[in-house]
């Protein structure tokens, strides 16, 4: 696995996500690597992410999936390109669309693994598979459309 992770290589303007930023203090702060052909990204969540007692909010479970297929989309578009990922101009990737299917109730406290595997890339759009497990009992599975940031969102 590599060390730094695809959301450290994010501009400043594009790392304020509540799932994704390294620079929003109060969010997630997950980190996505490569793992082979895969991605992968660990979380452990606490009772701040309670639904009940012993068990995780699903809201939690969507943002993992969303923000690392999205991350996922900007390391495979640098790999197309054979760029390095703190090359200009930077790719940025916003949710277009997010399927989550919850399999089984995800305990608190657990690392979770979120994986990804991307299914296709065509244009400015890459989609995304992703699949969360508590230890060897897959939770949820979800698929991302990400697509290019649009310019009405970049800063000015």
């Amino acid at each position: 696995m590599q060390e730094k992770a695809f959301q450290d290589f994010y501009p400043d303007d594009f790392s304020h996500c509540y799932g994704c930023g390294r620079l929003n203090e109060h969010g997630l702060q997950i980190k996505s690597v490569w793992d082979g052909e895969e991605s992968v990204a660990f979380f452990t969540p606490d009772n701040r992410y309670m639904a009940m007692p012993g068990f995780v909010y699903g809201g939690l479970i969507a943002s993992l999936i969303d923000c690392h297929c999205t991350g996922t989309a900007a390391a495979v578009s640098y790999k197309k390109e054979g760029r390095p990922m703190d090359s200009e101009p930077p790719f940025r990737f916003v949710t277009a669309s997010l399927k989550v299917d919850f399999l089984a109730p995800t305990p608190l406290g657990s690392l979770l693994e979120i994986r990804g595997r991307v299914i296709e890339i065509k244009g400015k759009k890459v989609v995304v598979e992703a699949k969360v497990l508590a230890g060897k009992t897959l939770c949820a599975t979800g698929t991302v459309v990400a697509v290019l940031l649009p310019p009405t969102m970049m800063s000015k």
